[in-house]
C-alpha cells in the first residue's frame, strides 16, 4: 500500500544512492541529471539541478554539503502562508543566494481555497491531483521562470529548487525541465515515485503538521494521501501538459514568456554526452 511506511532499512539503502545526495537537515534532495535523453548518446547533466524538500531545517553540515555539490542558488518555491504557519522561514546560508519565488501568492491561500485544496488532496484521486497541478501550471509561470532563466544564463552554477515536501510544485518543474531535455514520460514518472522514497524520513513531521488541519486530524488515510506520489498520477500529469498546454515548450512560451531560441539554450545546457 502507497499509505503504508516503508521498510526503514530500505529507505536507508536507498538513500544512499543515486539521485539521492546527502545533505543534512533536509529530506528528499536528489540530482536531477543522469537520466538518458531521447537524442542517442546524450543524458541530463548531472550536478547542476536538484530538487527537494524544504531546506529551512538544514544544519551547519547540511550547508556544508550543499556548498560542496557546487550550489550556488537555491530557489524556494513555497508561499508566504506556508512559511509563517509552519515557522520555516528561508535560512541563511553563507556563500549561496536564497530565492523567494513562490508558486501562489498570499490570496491563493484564503480558508475557501485551502478548503478546496484540502478536500482534493483528501481524496487521493488521480483526477484530483490533476486538477492541483493544474493550478500550479496557470499560477507557476513567474517562480519557474527564474529557475529556467538561472539554467538558459548561469549553465556553471548549480541550483536547487524546492516547495514543502519536494514533491507538487517541485515535481511539476522537474517534470518539465526533464521533458524539456528529452527524457522519456516513464523515467520522468519514476523520478517522481522517488518521492515515495524521499520523504519517509520526514513522515511524523508531515504528519504532525496536518493533525493540526481538522479535516486530517479526523481522517488518517485523508493526510497520507495528501503526499502520495504514485507513478500514474505523473503519467497523468504528462498527458494533461500536451493536451491541455500543448506540451512543455509550448507552456513554457505562453506561460513564461521564453522564445524558441531560449528554449534551445535551455536543452543544450540541461544535456551532455553520455560517457
Amino acid at each position: 500500500m502507497d499509505l503504508e511506511p516503508l521498510d526503514p532499512a530500505y529507505v536507508a539503502e536507498r538513500l544512499s544512492r543515486p539521485p539521492f545526495v546527502a545533505c543534512d537537515g533536509v529530506y528528499n534532495i536528489r540530482d536531477l541529471g543522469g537520466y538518458p535523453s531521447s537524442t542517442s548518446g546524450v543524458i541530463v547533466r548531472r550536478g547542476f539541478v536538484y530538487r527537494s524538500g524544504e531546506i529551512s531545517g538544514i544544519t551547519e553540515d547540511g550547508k556544508q554539503q550543499l556548498k560542496a555539490l557546487g550550489v550556488t542558488t537555491v530557489y524556494d518555491l513555497r508561499s508566504d502562508t506556508e512559511m509563517e504557519k509552519y515557522n520555516t522561514p528561508l535560512p541563511n546560508i553563507p556563500g549561496i543566494d536564497i530565492i523567494h519565488a513562490p508558486v501562489f501568492q498570499k490570496e491563493d491561500y484564503s480558508p475557501e481555497m485551502m478548503a478546496k485544496r484540502y478536500k482534493l488532496y483528501a481524496s487521493g484521486k488521480t483526477e484530483a491531483f490533476m486538477e492541483l497541478y493544474s493550478q500550479i501550471l496557470d499560477h507557476g509561470g513567474v517562480a519557474f521562470g527564474a529557475i529556467l532563466r538561472h539554467i538558459r544564463d548561469r549553465p556553471n552554477d548549480a541550483l536547487l529548487f524546492h516547495c514543502t515536501a519536494g514533491k507538487d510544485r517541485t515535481g511539476v518543474i522537474a517534470a518539465i525541465l526533464l521533458k524539456l531535455a528529452g527524457v522519456d514520460d516513464e523515467i520522468v514518472a519514476e523520478d517522481y515515485s522517488l518521492t515515495r522514497v524521499g520523504r519517509e524520513p520526514a513522515r511524523a513531521m508531515v504528519m504532525a503538521r496536518l493533525a493540526k488541519v481538522s479535516m486530517f486530524a479526523e481522517n488518517n488515510e485523508a493526510a497520507l494521501n495528501m503526499f502520495t506520489c504514485r507513478h500514474e498520477t505523473m503519467i497523468a500529469f504528462l498527458a494533461l501538459l500536451r493536451e491541455k498546454y500543448g506540451g512543455p515548450e509550448a507552456y513554457v512560451r505562453q506561460y513564461i514568456g521564453l522564445a524558441g531560441t531560449d528554449i534551445e539554450v535551455i536543452k543544450r545546457n540541461l544535456l551532455y554526452p553520455q560517457t
